[in-house]
């Protein structure tokens, strides 16, 4: 016969309380198992406890990411939402030993990443590299600047920080930058960093085309010794196809990969490529866009011809600029503007001439063919799609990196490498 099932107050006690538990020992677990917690090793009781407070705001950044006070609240016996303040031994927290542990681990970043690039990265080896930004509430922090957002949040200041990846999108480390910092600028410093602090002497940066750029190259790269894999702009391409040039279109008639050389790059291996699916997409998108500015266009020329005697030419020319501005469709269009008359029409070369460069993106690298091949080369560049969804994570509902609240520039910085080691963990 079954034994009978027995309630808390049959075995002589009662549940008062009970705290979620497995989520945080998956995560406890996973820092054990990658080594994280080793790395963050502190020396004296107090380093101990500060690396304590440090794995304890991984784990709940993973599990629910918040602001620091939001974690403080979390390790309070009376607030408590899981059992991450009993099991790290946390459950007397002050709110100050929280901010004093950011400013421990924005101190152990360069020791911390360089355990990570000695466990990452080795010589010979690819390096991704991407930036990206975040906004943040308020202007008292020196890195707070107005720039180009990635957010969609022109009315807010940000910051831009630059991720270093391994080739299976592991993050290794990461440096922020004001606001304002344009993309190139950011090169030199991780230059300094694979050089001096990882010391590596054979590596390769693997960058999109607004980051590797000519510039770039010559003053930074080449004199640092350092290969890269990028990508070569819409202008430089459609200069390479222009009559006589080393891109022709019959180069894809067998099939969508050749690789060309350039007396405007010297030095360096062009892979050409053309995809298929991008030209279609490409072409479509286009088609909408002209559609989308005719109709606006339009409407502006059936207002002027209605009342032309109310219509000047500054006033239609403020208008036509908004609407063609507004998609980029500009070079597409030829326009006649006078005093109470406004005309115009697609211009079909140019059109043309562009569609014909659909789906076509061309790798540019200084490694040699022994060292890369064409396939790995062009395979290498679109890597960058792991760094592309690092950034996701970090920004999105999984690490919540922006909105940043913090003041000072060194509590900022430690809040972006918090979030990076937390992607280091790789549980998303």
């Amino acid at each position: 016969m079954a034994a009978e099932a027995q309630t808390p107050e049959d075995r002589g006690f009662t549940i008062v309380r009970s705290l979620p538990h497995g989520h945080v020992a998956a995560v406890r677990g996973m820092i054990r198992k990658l080594g994280l917690d080793r790395t963050l090793q502190g020396r004296t009781q107090v380093e101990r406890r500060v690396r304590d407070l440090i794995e304890a705001m991984i784990i709940q950044r993973i599990i629910a990411p918040g602001s620091k006070l939001a974690f403080h609240r979390a390790l309070a016996p009376a607030t408590a939402t899981s059992s991450l303040a009993l099991s790290a031994g946390l459950e007397q927290v002050a709110e100050r030993e929280v901010y004093a542990a950011l400013d421990w681990l924005i101190e152990q970043q360069p020791r911390v990443e360089a355990a990570l690039a000695s466990r990452h990265l080795v010589n010979g080896t690819l390096v991704l590299y991407d930036v990206s930004s975040s906004y943040m509430e308020g202007r008292c922090c020196p890195l707070s600047k107005y720039g180009h957002t990635r957010d969609h949040r022109p009315d807010r200041p940000q910051i831009v920080y630059g991720l270093l990846c391994a080739t299976d999108g592991t993050p290794v480390a990461v440096e922020v930058f004001e606001g304002d910092t344009a993309d190139p600028k950011t090169v030199k410093d991780q230059i300094e960093k694979l050089r001096r602090r990882f010391r590596l002497s054979h590596i390769a940066i693997v960058g999109d085309r607004g980051m590797i750029t000519s510039a770039r190259i010559a003053e930074e790269l080449k004199p640092a010794g350092l290969d890269w894999i990028s990508c070569l702009r819409a202008p430089q391409i459609a200069a390479l196809a222009e009559d006589q040039g080393p891109l022709q279109m019959s180069l894809f008639d067998e099939r969508d990969l050749a690789e060309i050389t350039s007396a405007d790059f010297p030095g360096e291996r062009l892979i050409a490529c053309r995809n298929p699916a991008l030209a279609a997409e490409r072409a479509r998108k286009r088609e909408a866009l002209l559609q989308s500015t005719e109709r606006q266009l339009g409407r502006i020329a059936a207002a002027v011809a209605r009342k032309p005697a109310k219509h000047d030419a500054a006033a239609i020319g403020l208008s036509v600029g908004a609407v063609i501005d507004k998609h980029k469709m500009r070079k597409h269009f030829e326009l006649h503007i006078a005093d109470g008359r406004f005309t115009f029409r697609r211009r079909e070369d140019e059109i043309a001439a562009e569609a014909r460069l659909d789906g076509i993106y061309v790798v540019r690298t200084s490694l040699p063919v022994d060292k890369i091949g064409t396939e790995q080369a062009v395979v290498a560049y679109k890597s960058l799609a792991l760094i592309e969804r690092a950034f996701r994570t970090l920004k999105g509902v999984d690490m919540q990196v922006p909105p940043i609240y913090h003041w000072l520039s060194t509590r900022v910085r430690a809040h972006v490498f918090l979030c990076m080691l937390c992607r280091n963990l790789d549980l998303t």
